[in-house]
């Protein structure tokens, strides 16, 4: 095979549309590939994406910013323990009053919290889904009758040897709707080390095989909307690529803070409802001040046109809530309107700095020896 071309490339060469083999997002670890792996979900018609027909015109949607709280990396489970426990009670705050909430959107990591962990410390705290902490979380979907989103660790049987940063979506039935992969980690940010849990990006070829070409950018089509899912920031291509597949309504999580430029404007470039979600502060948070960063806070919701329907007001723990006229909004959205000949070229010439599938060849031990490798790997310096 010669060295340009990946299994990726061969399963796309079928007719899979240049934008989405071009950019990654996303995915779900449990959605099995379609019939044809290679057919990406773009509409030809922007008006006509796919969709389910809604359950009401009207949907109310809770941002929950919430404490973080980085459990024992010895003893994991008694921190555990406690944060479900805190996460449920506030599941049931948000729907005390004010009336029913059709979607609650908690943090990227409000079970386990986060710490310089290493890759066996994290080994001991990351759950599995299903497990005992969806199963938690599935009881009060169903008493609320409500969606559920949460970010967590997790470890897959069919990725042995990976930790995976994933987002849930939980349905009013309790059944797992989604749980999808982080896209890919940022990188250069962070002076003395990289994060090591493995995406989509550095497995991409395998990933492709396992579960298709549509599973790298997923959308969730249910009765309140086409649901998107992502920890990924400052990434306006991942968005935009949600966007051309119908996405409506984009979750994002975060901790220790986020660009809100980020949030506004790819919510109005691309005419979307965004709900961004990240921590409070957390006063009993070991090893970090209670607004650890400077970046607690600051949870949103926005809609089509960038502008804030509701936002936090404090750094405290907090619903932040807003109703999203959902079936009004959808008689008149359309996706992106893309002039893709102009730019086609210029996606194609385009090099990384890191190529993918890096984590198909090595694991790194801690968050320092993800930097030294991914060092090595820099094709840009």
């Amino acid at each position: 095979m010669p060295e340009n071309i990946t299994r990726r490339h061969l399963i796309g060469a079928t007719g899979a549309l240049g934008v989405a083999n071009l950019i990654s997002a996303d995915s779900r670890a449990d959605e099995p590939a379609a019939a044809n792996p290679a057919a990406v979900s773009v509409p030809e018609n922007g008006h006509n994406y796919e969709r389910v027909p809604l359950r009401t015109d009207m949907i109310t949607v809770t941002a929950v910013q919430t404490r973080v709280n980085a459990v024992d990396r010895l003893n994991p489970a008694p921190g555990m323990k406690r944060n479900l426990e805190l996460m449920t009670g506030f599941i049931d705050k948000a729907q005390y009053y004010s009336g029913k909430k059709d979607l609650l959107c908690f943090h990227e990591f409000p079970i386990t919290g986060w710490d310089m962990w290493d890759r066996k410390e994290v080994e001991r705290l990351c759950i599995e889904i299903p497990g005992p902490e969806t199963e938690a979380i599935s009881a009060k979907a169903r008493e609320h009758q409500c969606y559920i989103k949460f970010g967590a660790y997790v470890r897959d049987p069919d990725w042995p040897g990976h930790i995976l940063s994933v987002t849930t979506l939980i349905g009013p039935d309790g059944a797992i709707v989604a749980r999808d992969w982080k896209a890919r980690n940022v990188k250069g940010v962070f002076p003395t080390f990289e994060l090591f849990t493995t995406t989509v990006y550095n497995v991409l070829d395998q990933y492709v095989e396992m579960y298709g070409e549509d599973a790298v950018v997923p959308v969730h089509r249910t009765d309140i909307g086409n649901i998107c899912m992502s920890s990924t920031q400052l990434e306006p291509e991942l968005i935009r690529a949600m966007a051309l597949k119908g996405a409506e309504l984009i979750l994002r999580t975060a901790s220790g803070g986020f660009r809100p430029f980020d949030m506004q404007a790819t919510s109005a470039y691309n005419k979307v409802y965004t709900v961004i979600v990240n921590n409070a502060a957390s006063l009993d948070n070991p090893n970090f001040f209670p607004d650890a960063f400077g970046g607690s806070g600051g949870s949103a919701i926005y809609g089509p046109n960038g502008d804030i329907l509701a936002q936090a007001k404090s750094k405290f723990e907090q619903g932040v809530t807003a109703r999203i006229p959902i079936a009004s909004y959808r008689k008149r959205h359309r996706i992106p309107d893309v002039h893709m000949d102009l730019y086609q070229p210029i996606l194609n010439a385009y090099q990384p700095r890191f190529a993918p599938n890096l984590f198909s060849e090595y694991t790194p031990t801690d968050l320092l020896d993800a930097k030294r490798y991914l060092d090595t790997k820099n094709r840009w310096r």
